[in-house]
Parts: C-alpha cells; sequence; structure tokens
C-alpha cells in the first residue's frame, strides 16, 4: 500500500497542501475550498469574523477545519501581537500567521517587524505562521525567531501574477529546513503546481479561486494541480539540456542511415 504524503506544522499533522485564504470572505468561496480543494487550514482575519450580528465567519468553517487567524491590517509588530492575542481569546486556537504591512500601496510584508511578533509570539506558544518577502537572511532570522514555517509571496498580494519571485523562493527552499509555503499572488493552477514540483510545501491561494467564473472547477483544479506538482517533485524531475537534443528512442539512431 502507498505511503500517506503528509506534512507538519507545529506538531499537528496534514494530508491536504491547499490553504483558503479567506480575504475575499463568501460562504461558496470556504465550502469550494473544503469540499472541492480538500483545504484543511482556512485562514480567519478577525475584523471579519462577527462582521453582523447574524452572520459569524466561524459559523460557515466546518468542524476538524483548522483555523489560521492572521494579523492583517497591523502595521507593525506591536499591532500583530495584539490580534494574535485578541484570536486566541476568542477561541481561535494557537495558530496565526503574522501579516504585517505599512505600506498601502504595494502590500509588501515588512520582514523586520515580522520578525519581531515572531520571537514575541513563539516564546508565548503561538504557532507561528510568518508572511514575508522572499529574503534568505530575513527568513533565517525567523527561523531563529521560533517560525513554524515560512510563507514568502508569490507576487504582490492580490495580483495574479504567478511566481515573479520564483527564484527567491527556491532559494528559501533549498535552504530552510522548515516548511515553505507559497502565498499570495498565485492565479492559475499551474503557477501553483510549478511552486510543488520547487519543493514547496503548501499552497495558499484565495483571489485566484474567489474571482474565477465557476468557483468550485476551480477549486478543485488548484487541488489537483498542487497534487500533481508535489508527486512530480518527488518522483525527480528529469534531467534539462541546455542545448542540443537527446534521442528517447533507440530508432532514432536509423535517421544517420
Amino acid at each position: 500500500m502507498q505511503h500517506q504524503d503528509t506534512w507538519s506544522l507545529g506538531g499537528h499533522t496534514f494530508t491536504s497542501r491547499f490553504i483558503l485564504g479567506s480575504g475575499k470572505y463568501n460562504m461558496n468561496l470556504i465550502k469550494a475550498a473544503v469540499e472541492d480543494a480538500g483545504a484543511e487550514i482556512i485562514t480567519l482575519v478577525l475584523r471579519r469574523a462577527n462582521t453582523k450580528k447574524e452572520e459569524n465567519i466561524l459559523d460557515y468553517i466546518p468542524e476538524g477545519v483548522t483555523l489560521l487567524p492572521n494579523t492583517s491590517g497591523a502595521r507593525n509588530a506591536e499591532e500583530a501581537v495584539r490580534l494574535a492575542r485578541l484570536a486566541r481569546e476568542m477561541g481561535c486556537g494557537d495558530f496565526v500567521k503574522v501579516e504585517i504591512m505599512h505600506d498601502s500601496k504595494y502590500l509588501l510584508p515588512d520582514n523586520y517587524e515580522t520578525v519581531k511578533a515572531t520571537e514575541i509570539l513563539a516564546a508565548e506558544g503561538f504557532i507561528v505562521m510568518p508572511y514575508m518577502y522572499p529574503d534568505l537572511n530575513a527568513a533565517r532570522d525567523m527561523v531563529k525567531a521560533g517560525a513554524a514555517c515560512i510563507m514568502p509571496l508569490a507576487s504582490p498580494i492580490g495580483s495574479n501574477r504567478g511566481l515573479a519571485t520564483r527564484d527567491f523562493i527556491q532559494i528559501l527552499i533549498n535552504e530552510i529546513e522548515l516548511p515553505i509555503i507559497v502565498d499570495a499572488g498565485i492565479g492559475r493552477p499551474s503557477q501553483a503546481c510549478e511552486a510543488m514540483e520547487m519543493g514547496a510545501a503548501a499552497i495558499m491561494a484565495n483571489t485566484a479561486i474567489a474571482t474565477a467564473g465557476d468557483i468550485p472547477v476551480m477549486a478543485g483544479a488548484f487541488k489537483k494541480a498542487i497534487e500533481a506538482g508535489r508527486a512530480a517533485y518527488l518522483a525527480g524531475p528529469g534531467r534539462v539540456l541546455q542545448s542540443g537534443a537527446s534521442a528517447s528512442d533507440p530508432l532514432t539512431g536509423f535517421l544517420h542511415d
């Protein structure tokens, strides 16, 4: 029997390598992510946890799915820590995605403040998942600070531009021993597949599915693409020739007769 391909985060084991970022929060998205994409982790933006008295996002996330509160809206480490503590007091568990941005134009994460928040929260027992701009030195600092994984952006958040930071993400995969979860900017299943082929542990997506013409179909496509990319990585992709060609069939030799 084939061994099940699982992965671990903060002492928890998961089988799905798709994580839903629920920034573009709607019920169809959550339902499709769980049923069609197989999501076992869903982010929770605290300011949307209870948007109306009669509506609470927590009521729509199925039992058994791990909640991942994020600190979206935090502009520095102090604000991020406050939001994380609030999430735990609300009963959202110990997982937290540290997301710190004070740049309103490009929405790029502040790696320096993220390291500070990671150190404080990890010391308090949180399973910290820092969202960051892919920089090896910053990633190493986050590892030292107690991060459970590293979450580099692929391209600007919500842009659907794909793996614009591909080479830098590959460096993190090669050099950092923690799981690398590619977050932000993945716009197509093919891009998710490529990131998994590179050796990423998981993919977080939101906009690509939330803005699709058919949300359930796109969610299913992401699941298949992530699984295919992971299988290709485990299989070991074949060599790439920089020039010339190589016969795959010995009969090709007859061309020289």
